[in-house]
């Protein structure tokens, strides 16, 4: 029991800490509403999982023998994230905006494989949940991990609706896009510069 709770603890504490795909979603829940961000989110969560699924079982001892590797995602990954903050920060101050604008399920599902988060906690996770030799633990973890992380995700999308509250005019509208935007942007480049250093 103690094992099924440090699971949940693990994946709630990955899952719902702010990171570049929580930007992304409040911004959608902001812009779209929760409906039409649905999914991303599922993209997400399912890109999340089948990451976590491919470390797990026999990546992970790649990724030990060839360290670089995780260096040369974390650039070309944050390289991704200021391209979705871009058009987070770009995006019309309207809440009716063409649907092509809106972030889609194959965004989502990249933007976990390409987030530089997303690998730390795949890879701490499959080191934390994994017993040599036996799946089982480590598939308990995945199923885990991936219904926390629908339900967090899902829940940064109720919270980005919730806030069209104070949103209630194009110029907050615009102003919250940049914001966000920006901070994508910023996290992205922060994720640059620890590469370096």
């Amino acid at each position: 029991m103690s094992l099924l709770i440090a699971m949940f603890s693990f994946s709630l504490a990955m899952s719902i800490s702010p990171g570049p795909v929580n930007m992304v979603i409040v911004s959608s829940g902001a812009s779209y509403g929760v409906r039409k961000t649905f999914s991303f989110v599922s993209g997400g969560t399912i890109g999340f999982t089948s990451l976590l699924l491919f470390i797990g079982l026999g990546f992970y001892k790649i990724i030990v023998q060839y360290p670089l590797l995780l260096k040369y995602l974390a650039i070309s990954g944050s390289l991704f994230i200021v391209y979705m903050g871009y058009l987070i920060a770009s995006s019309k101050p309207e809440l009716d905006i063409k649907e092509q604008k809106l972030p889609t399920f194959m965004q989502g599902f990249l933007l976990q494989w390409l987030n530089p988060k997303a690998w730390i906690a795949s890879v701490a996770g499959v080191s934390l949940f994994s017993v040599p030799n036996n799946n089982q633990v480590f598939l308990t973890f995945s199923l885990i991990y991936f219904l926390v992380c629908y339900l967090s995700l899902f829940s940064w999308s109720v919270l980005g609706d919730k806030v069209t509250i104070l949103l209630n005019s194009q110029l907050r509208l615009k102003l919250f896009n940049q914001l966000m935007g920006g901070l994508l942007i910023v996290t992205a480049c922060f994720l640059l510069y620890s590469q370096f250093n």
